[in-house]
């Protein structure tokens, strides 16, 4: 056990809910009608918020207030986060000071200002006049107060210093190698205010269409019980095993993260039941708490919802939802399969006992998982074509039809989780811990899979929007929490039905007002975040970081990589994850995809706004300021810093895929088939298990020093199979200019060439270089073939001169950087056609033997010690 000296008092469990209303829906909570008033504007917001995801949005909502939504949006954010923040620690908790009231009325104001005078602001030209810049200043002030309040002052200050930097940019104490010409006060504000450039940009755009509804969608489905289920689902599943309360922590906490944007509130949902039962079994208080840390905090990488970063990718990158969250799989899932192993591991190394008296074996709890995982899957895709075959017999009538098949099986589940007592949250600190047991609980919950399956069926199947799938799925919230407690009631024969129906009211309602105060630092985060967003594009700042860290990284890329990630770390220390997303993303993705291509590695755009999420998410682990790791620490009663540093040290495989990912895409399943996606899945769990044993020191005993070395080499050949190929079998051959159309003629068809186009620089006039991947695209002959890149090639003397590339042409947006009429030209320096090479997965043969071989020798080793896995 920890050493009770070194811990902290455990919070309870009226103070974890404080901490968690602190940290994600404000700490006030004022009695009377200010309690009330502001329960009605919370609710208000939700509604508004659904009616505009709905279909009839068009036909109920004025297109005014439709093509205004942001405005309102932010207006009812700033509103309630200066009602239901106070301004300090010691700042009234039960009433509302007159200061805050007029903040928040002035705040809502100028935030609904592009509204009211929408045809004022027209008139001028859509810019700012001398009357709206004040305003806008206002405003500004007012949103970094509202940002300071709900997310802290990391966030204020940056967006702050982004601003000044617009204003004062051009002073002489400003470096040379970032100072711009400035800005004018009028020019700056119709910039982030008045257009849809800064504040209202497109991160508030998305907080608008689909986070709401999403953290909303979560909220419900947590009032409906839905988190008790799946807590208590895990612990059946997984609570009897060598370590079980942390690996159920781990599922419990990956279920619940798919409902909740939170790590903090994911922490103290799942963490208050987990930790103890950890603590009991022989984990430290500070490791309990890394371990639900952990597990909470990867809660955000798990698709479908990501906190807010999936449907800003889509945005940001230019690609489907369905594309972003497939990218984002695998490696979420292998992360997961990693820290149920690092758990493993931690029981297995001291030996921890087991909860409750039944014996499971691992493989049948693994396989059950498995089957229970795959079955949902099949489920939700299989559904398609039963709609499928009534949509074509009933075409009119096929949506009566599909609803009320929803509802049927919703009763035929409710009727069924009637049969079975209604799941309570247990006791971790009870004398006797009996263990769910899964065969006795699962018809509990059943019936709250269906939200998921509509939201899933209607995100990957029918491919509609984010918004409008989350409206559906909430939707059908709405009917459970109305309908669930008195139609239990009924099919139980008891007499409370009318009781029961006006407490599903209440937990309709309370849902509502969670899932709006919810969604207040979220608000005010992506608005925030915006001005950042503004400050890139008004002064173009990106293009001066990317030649800082180009200078900064020597041109290596893995250093620029290294300076990204850290750039990340220290940002995640003070502002939220959707933030440090949005602000990381802005400044530095373009600089990855850019001075990648002049190393030559071409780095898809989707890659690299992961790389930059996986960082960010760290911003509630790392230490000093690590939200998660603080209300771990305060539910386990550990020291807060060392909880920090154990969970960072768990999260390592957080750190080490995304330079995986960078350099070997498979794991984003990019251009792979179903076959290849498999055994990269397979491939790539093997890998993440033998890193963590490598990592941890111990695989089927404790690892010697070498043997670690060993493993940790073994899971990189693994990540990275084509690193040694290409050391064996180059890739790519070189071939002159003159002769392109020539090898283009005798390349198969789904090669790539690889050119290092040469020129001088549109804006400096300096020479710089890019690469182009040229891919082989259809038959034909080598001149058919580039006619068709848009490449326009003039042979000179041996050299190969490149003209302006056709308007239509995939390459025009990556040469837009050259100057095509100065007095030097762009040229081809370089070409490099694809070579034959083995296949790349015969490289996981001799990698694996020497796994097996490791293996060997430490059973052998741990068989005469007596020291068994």
């Amino acid at each position: 056990m920890a050493n009770t000296s070194n811990e902290s008092r455990a919070l309870s469990e009226e103070e974890l809910q404080e901490l968690v209303a602190a940290s994600d829906a404000g700490a006030r909570a004022p009695d009377g009608a200010v309690g009330t008033l502001m329960a009605v504007i919370a609710i208000v917001w939700s509604v508004f918020q659904v009616v505009l995801a709905s279909p009839i949005s068009n036909y109920v909502l004025p297109g005014d207030v439709v093509n205004n939504s942001r405005q309102l949006h932010l207006a009812f954010a700033i509103f309630l986060a200066f009602l239901a923040y106070p301004a300090f620690k010691s700042s009234p908790r039960h009433y509302v000071p007159i200061t805050d009231w007029i903040m928040a009325g002035l705040g809502a104001f100028i935030a609904l200002y592009g509204f009211i005078f929408y045809q004022k602001i027209v008139d001028s030209g859509g810019l700012a006049d001398d009357t709206d810049k004040w305003f806008a200043l206002v405003g500004l002030v007012l949103l970094f107060e509202a940002a300071r309040r709900a997310l802290g002052p990391a966030m204020a200050i940056i967006a702050t210093i982004f601003l000044a930097y617009v204003f004062f940019g051009s002073s002489a104490w400003v470096p040379d190698v970032i100072r711009w010409k400035g800005a004018s006060l009028q020019k700056a504000m119709s910039h982030m205010w008045i257009t849809s450039e800064g504040v209202f940009g497109i991160a508030l755009g998305v907080s608008t269409k689909f986070v709401f509804l999403f953290v909303l969608f979560g909220a419900l489905l947590d009032k409906a019980g839905a988190g008790n289920y799946f807590i208590k689902m895990a612990f059946g599943a997984l609570g009897h095993l060598k370590g079980g309360p942390a690996k159920a922590a781990v599922v419990g906490s990956a279920a619940t993260g798919l409902i909740s944007g939170s790590s903090i509130a994911n922490v103290v949902t799942t963490g208050t039941f987990t930790i103890p039962l950890m603590k009991r079994v022989g984990f430290t208080s500070e490791k309990a708490g890394a371990v639900e840390v952990a597990s909470s905090v990867n809660g955000q990488i798990m698709p479908p919802v990501m906190g807010a970063a999936a449907f800003l990718m889509v945005e940001y990158v230019g690609i489907s939802y369905v594309e972003v969250i497939t990218h984002a799989f695998l490696p979420a899932a292998i992360s997961y399969i990693a820290l149920v192993y690092i758990v493993h591991l931690e029981a297995v190394k001291s030996n921890m006992p087991t909860l409750g008296d039944r014996v499971v074996s691992m493989g049948r709890t693994i396989g059950g998982m498995a089957a229970f995982f795959v079955g949902f899957a099949l489920l939700c895709y299989g559904v398609q074509y039963p709609v499928r075959w009534i949509t074509s017999l009933f075409p009119d009538g096929s949506e009566i039809i599909l609803a009320s098949l929803v509802f049927a099986a919703y009763l035929a589940l409710l009727w069924f989780a009637a049969q079975v007592p209604d799941l309570e949250p247990d006791d971790p600190n009870a004398e006797e811990v009996e263990l769910p047991v899964v065969a006795e609980i699962y018809k509990a919950g059943l019936y709250y899979l269906l939200p998921i399956i509509v939201l899933v069926y209607f995100l990957m199947i029918e491919q509609k929007s984010p918004g409008l799938s989350a409206f559906w799925a909430t939707a059908l919230l709405f009917v459970i929490l109305l309908t669930q407690r008195p139609l239990k009631s009924i099919f139980r024969g008891e007499n409370n039905t009318v009781n029961a129906f006006k407490d599903g009211i209440v937990d309709l309602v309370q849902g509502l007002i969670d899932g709006a105060r919810n969604m207040i630092g979220i608000g005010l985060a992506t608005a925030t975040a915006g001005v950042i967003v503004g400050t890139v594009t008004l002064t173009g700042v990106g293009q001066v970081m990317a030649d800082l860290v180009e200078f900064l990284s020597g041109g290596n890329l893995i250093m620029m990589l290294v300076m990204v990630g850290l750039l990340s770390l220290v940002l995640g220390m003070g502002l939220p994850t959707t933030a440090n997303y949005i602000v990381v993303s802005s400044l530095m993705a373009g600089v990855v995809v850019e001075l990648g291509a002049q190393s030559g590695l071409i780095v898809p755009l989707i890659a690299v706004h992961l790389f930059v999420f996986y960082f960010g998410i760290m911003a509630d682990v790392t230490p000093p300021v690590g939200l998660a790791s603080f209300a771990a620490a305060a539910v386990s009663g550990g020291d807060a810093i060392k909880t920090g540093f154990a969970a960072f040290f768990y999260s390592l495989r957080t750190i080490a895929l995304p330079f995986v990912f960078i350099f070997n895409t498979d794991l984003l399943l990019i251009d792979v088939t179903w076959a290849q996606g498999i055994l990269v899945f397979v491939i790539a769990s093997i890998a993440i298990l033998v890193f963590t044993a490598g990592t941890m020191g111990w695989f089927v005993t404790k690892n010697r020093i070498y043997e670690s070395v060993v493993l940790i080499l073994i899971s990189f050949i693994l990540f990275r199979p084509d690193f040694v190929v290409n050391r064996i079998q180059p890739p790519y051959q070189a071939v002159e200019p003159a002769q392109f159309e020539e090898a283009l003629a005798g390349a198969q068809v789904g090669k790539e060439f690889r050119i290092v186009v040469s020129g001088p620089d549109f804006d400096t006039g300096d020479t710089t270089e890019t690469t182009l991947v040229v891919p082989v695209d259809g038959e034909g002959s080598g001149a058919e073939r580039l006619e068709k890149t848009g490449l326009l090639l003039l042979e000179e003397d041996g050299a190969v001169k490149m003209d302006e590339p056709t308007f239509s042409s995939p390459f025009a947006q990556n040469l837009s950087s050259f100057d095509f009429y100065g007095d030097d030209p762009v040229m081809i320096k370089s070409i490099k056609a694809p070579a034959e090479q083995m296949a790349k997965e015969l490289v996981f043969i001799p990698a694996l033997l020497l796994l097996a071989l490791v293996a060997f020798i430490q059973r052998g080793r741990a068989s005469k010690s007596g020291d068994v896995v």
